[in-house]
C-alpha cells in the first residue's frame, strides 16, 4: 500500500510540474515579446542619435528573441533595420546579406507593407553603388506595393529617393515629377523632414532647368523647415545647393557665403559621426570628457580674469588682428584655388564636351543608318502588299474574298503608319521638324477632325461633344497640319478607350497679349482611365497602359510621344488627369497668332481632278528600273491603268544602256540594286543627258540623305509605298512641262 502511495505521489508531482512548466512558458513568451519591443525601441533611439553600434547591438539581441519565439514578421523587420544600420556604417556586403534575408522572410509571409520598405532600402543601396537602373526597379516595386496596401504616406520617401537618382542621371523632368509627388504627400501627412529634403532637391532641379527664381525659392523654403527641425543634414545640403545656385547665377559673394557655412557644418557633422562610429565609447565616457573640458575652460577663464585690464585688451586686440589676417589669407587662398580649379574644370569640360560630341555624332549616324536600312527593308515588301491588295480589290474579287483583302490592306496601312511614326519621332528628336505657319480657320479644323473620326466613335457607340468658346476668333496663323495631327491622335485615343460613353472636345482662351492668343484644348472622355503609375510614362515612346491593353485595343504606343514632341515644337505644353474607371482628360496649350485681316480671306474649296486625263499620253515612254520582280509588276500595272507605256530593266547598268538607246520621258529609278546603285546610274546618265526627268522610286525616306539624291541629279523622289494622287501629281508635272518643285530638296 505504501508503494502505491509512492507512485501516486510521483505521478502527481510530474503532472503538476508539466502544468506549471506550461504556465511558465506562456509567461516567458509574453515577457520575451516585451523584451523584443524594448530592444527595438532602444535601437530606434540609438539610430536617431547616431549611435549606430549601440543600435546594431540592440537589433542583434532583438533578432535572437524573435527567432526564439519564431516570430517571422518581426524577424523580417529586424533584418531590414540591421541592413539599414550596416549600410550607414559602410558595411555594404553585410547590409546586402541582411536585406536579402528580410526580403525572403517577407515574401514567404506575404508581408507586403514591410517588403515595400525593404525594397526602398535595397534601392538606396543600389543607387549608392551607382547601379541606377536596378535602384529604380526596386523603387517602382516599393511604390506598387505601398499603393496595393493603401499605404500612401510611405510612398513619399520612395518618390524622393527616385528623384535623387533621376538627378544623378540628369533626367531632370522625371526628377521634377517625382519631387512634386513627394511634396504633395509630405504636406498631406505632415512629413516635414521629408518635405524639407524634397524642396532642397527641387531647388537643384530648377537650377538645372535654368529657372533660378524657383530654384532659390524652393531651396530657401526647404532650409527654413530644416532649421526649424534642427535637421543638420538637410541644413547642410541646403547650404551646398544655395552655393551652387548662386555660383550659377554669378553671385559669387553669396556662393562663397554658403560654401563656408557648408564646410563648417560638414566638419561638425564629421566629428559627430566619428564619435558615434567608434565602438566602445559610451555616452557616460563622452559626458565625462565634456565635463573635464568644461572644467579646464573654466580654469582658463578664471586665470584670464586675474590678469590686468591692459593685458586683457592687448590679448583681445592681438586675437582680433590675427583673426583678420587669417581670414584675409584664407580668402586669398580660396579665391586663387577657385580660379585655378575653374581653369582646370573648363579645360576638362571642353575635352569632355568634344568626346561627348563625337560620341553623340557617332550614335546619331549609327541610328540614322539603322533606321534607313530597317525602313527600306520594311517598305519594299509593304509596297508589294499594298500594291497587290489594291490591284485585287480593283479587279472585282469574289464577295467572300473582299473582307480578307480589306484586312490585308488594313494591316499594310497599319505597318506603314508604324514606320512613319518611328521616322517622325526620329525627326523630332533630331530637331529636324520645321514649323510651316499659314492662315487657317481653327473652328473648321476642329470640326473637320471630329467629322473625320465620327464613324469610329459611332462604332464604339460613343458621342462626341464640341465646345468652342463664345467670342473666340476662328482664324489664326499657325501650323495647321501639326495641330491636326495632335488632335487626331488625342481624339483617336479617346475613342479607342471609350465604349458606350461620351467625349468632349473644348477650345478656349487662357490669355491674350497683343495679337497672340494662348489657347487651351481639352479632350475629355469617360472611358477606362489610366492608373497613377502609368500616367508618369504615357508620353514615352512605345508606352501603353499595359500588355493587356495593348493587345485588346491595339496601337504602337508612339502616338502620345509624337503629340508631346509636336506640341513642344509649337512652343506649347501638354498634361493629363485621369482616374481608373472614370475617364481621362488631356489638356494642351499652344500660342496662336490672330490676324484681323485673315477674317476677310475667302476659303476656296479645292476640287480634286484627274490631271492625267487632259494629257496626250499616246507617245509617252517611261522606264522602270527595279530589281524586285513583284515591284516591277505592280509599278507597271499602275502605269498601264493610267494608259502609259513602259519598259522594265532590273539593274543600273541596263538602265544606262536603255537611256542611250531609247528616248524616254520619265525614268523611275530604284536605289538599292545589284551592280551599280540607282544613285550611280543617275550620275552616269547625267553626263550625257541633263534634261531627262528622273524620279527616285525608293523606300529610302530619311531627310538627312536627301542631299545625295539632289547631288546625283534626281528631279524628285517618290517614296514607296506611295499615294496614287501624289504619284499622279508628280508624273503630270513632268509630262506637262510644269516646273517640278521638290519638297525633299527644298
Amino acid at each position: 500500500m505504501s508503494q502505491i502511495k509512492y507512485y501516486i505521489f510521483v505521478f502527481f508531482t510530474c503532472f503538476c510540474s508539466v502544468i506549471f512548466s506550461q504556465q511558465d512558458d506562456v509567461e516567458d513568451e509574453d515577457i520575451l515579446v516585451l523584451r523584443l519591443q524594448n530592444r527595438l525601441d532602444q535601437a530606434t533611439l540609438d539610430n536617431d542619435r547616431g549611435n549606430y553600434y549601440n543600435a546594431k547591438d540592440n537589433l542583434d539581441k532583438a533578432l535572437a528573441i524573435a527567432e526564439k519565439i519564431d516570430n517571422k514578421s518581426s524577424q523580417g523587420k529586424i533584418h531590414t533595420k540591421i541592413a539599414k544600420v550596416q549600410f550607414l556604417v559602410n558595411e555594404k556586403d553585410q547590409a546586402n546579406i541582411s536585406i536579402n534575408k528580410a526580403i525572403q522572410l517577407q515574401r514567404d509571409n506575404n508581408d507586403y507593407g514591410n517588403l515595400a520598405i525593404t525594397y526602398n532600402i535595397k534601392g538606396v543601396i543600389h543607387s549608392t553603388e551607382e547601379e541606377y537602373e536596378n535602384a529604380l526597379e526596386y523603387f517602382i516595386s516599393a511604390k506598387n506595393l505601398f499603393e496595393q496596401e493603401n499605404l500612401e504616406e510611405y510612398t513619399s520617401e520612395v518618390t524622393l529617393n527616385e528623384a535623387k537618382v533621376f538627378i544623378l542621371l540628369k533626367r531632370y523632368e522625371e526628377a521634377k515629377t517625382q519631387l512634386e509627388k513627394t511634396i504633395i504627400i509630405a504636406k498631406k501627412y505632415n512629413q516635414n523632414r521629408r518635405l524639407s529634403s524634397a524642396l532642397i532637391q527641387s531647388g537643384k532641379v530648377y537650377s538645372a532647368l535654368n529657372n533660378p527664381k524657383m530654384a532659390l525659392s524652393q531651396t530657401e523654403e526647404g532650409l527654413a523647415i530644416a532649421q526649424s527641425l534642427k535637421n543638420i543634414e538637410n541644413i547642410n545640403e541646403a547650404y551646398l545647393t544655395l552655393s551652387d545656385i548662386h555660383e550659377k547665377n554669378e553671385d559669387y559673394k553669396n556662393s562663397h557665403y554658403y560654401i563656408k557655412k557648408h564646410i563648417h557644418l560638414s566638419d561638425s557633422i564629421l566629428n559627430i559621426k566619428r564619435e558615434n562610429l567608434v565602438p566602445g565609447i559610451s555616452g557616460q565616457n563622452i559626458s565625462n570628457y565634456n565635463d573635464a573640458k568644461n572644467a579646464q575652460l573654466k580654469a582658463q577663464i578664471d586665470e584670464v580674469k586675474a590678469d590686468s585690464a591692459f593685458t586683457r585688451i592687448t590679448t583681445i586686440l592681438s586675437i582680433a588682428l590675427i583673426t583678420i589676417l587669417s581670414l584675409l589669407t584664407l580668402s586669398l587662398y580660396k579665391n586663387n584655388n577657385i580660379r585655378l580649379n575653374t581653369n582646370t574644370m573648363l579645360h576638362k569640360k571642353n575635352d569632355e564636351l568634344i568626346v561627348a560630341k563625337e560620341k553623340a555624332e557617332l550614335a546619331s549616324k549609327t541610328k540614322a543608318n539603322f533606321l534607313s536600312t530597317v525602313t527600306h527593308e520594311l517598305r519594299t515588301p509593304l509596297y508589294a502588299v499594298t500594291g497587290l491588295t489594291n490591284m485585287l480589290l480593283d479587279e472585282e474579287p469574289l464577295e467572300h474574298q473582299i473582307p480578307h483583302l480589306k484586312s490585308l490592306k488594313f494591316s499594310g496601312e497599319y505597318l506603314l503608319t508604324f514606320i512613319n511614326d518611328i521616322l517622325q519621332i526620329n525627326k523630332i528628336e533630331a530637331n529636324k521638324v520645321e514649323i510651316d505657319p499659314e492662315h487657317f480657320n481653327l473652328k473648321n479644323k476642329l470640326e473637320n477632325v471630329i467629322s473625320a473620326l465620327s464613324n469610329s466613335a459611332k462604332d464604339q457607340d460613343t458621342q462626341i461633344h464640341f465646345e468652342y468658346e463664345k467670342g473666340l476668333p476662328e482664324t489664326f496663323v499657325g501650323d495647321q497640319l501639326k495641330i491636326s495631327q495632335i488632335l487626331i491622335n488625342l481624339l483617336g485615343n479617346a475613342i479607342k478607350f471609350t465604349k458606350d460613353g461620351d467625349i468632349w472636345v473644348r477650345a478656349y482662351k487662357i490669355d491674350l497679349k497683343d495679337n497672340m492668343y494662348n489657347l487651351r484644348f481639352e479632350i475629355e472622355d469617360n472611358g477606362i482611365g489610366i492608373t497613377k503609375e502609368k500616367q508618369d510614362h504615357m508620353f514615352e515612346s512605345f508606352s501603353q497602359g499595359s500588355v493587356q491593353i495593348n493587345r485588346k485595343y491595339g496601337g504602337t504606343g508612339l502616338g502620345l510621344s509624337i503629340v508631346k514632341g509636336l506640341i513642344q515644337i509649337l512652343k506649347g505644353k501638354i498634361y493629363l488627369k485621369s482616374e481608373l474607371g472614370k475617364g481621362t482628360t488631356f489638356f494642351f496649350e499652344i500660342p496662336l497668332e490672330y490676324d484681323k485681316n485673315a477674317d476677310k480671306l475667302e476659303v476656296v474649296e479645292v476640287i480634286k481632278v484627274n490631271k492625267m486625263e487632259g494629257l496626250d499620253l499616246s507617245n509617252v515612254k517611261i522606264l522602270i528600273v527595279e530589281d524586285n520582280k513583284i515591284n516591277q509588276m505592280i509599278t507597271k500595272k499602275i502605269l498601264n491603268k493610267m494608259n502609259l507605256y513602259c519598259d522594265v530593266v532590273d539593274n543600273g547598268e541596263a538602265a544606262v544602256e536603255k537611256v542611250k538607246e531609247v528616248t524616254y520621258d520619265v525614268v523611275l529609278m530604284d536605289i538599292h540594286m545589284p551592280g551599280i546603285s540607282g544613285l550611280e546610274a543617275t550620275k552616269i546618265i547625267r553626263t550625257f543627258d541633263k534634261e531627262l526627268t528622273i524620279f527616285a522610286l525608293t523606300a529610302v525616306t530619311l531627310e538627312d540623305k536627301m542631299h545625295e539624291f539632289g547631288d546625283a541629279g534626281f528631279d524628285d523622289i517618290i517614296s514607296k509605298p506611295f499615294k496614287q494622287e501624289d504619284f499622279e501629281d508628280k508624273l503630270h508635272a513632268a509630262l506637262s512641262g510644269e516646273k517640278i518643285i521638290s519638297s525633299f530638296f527644298s
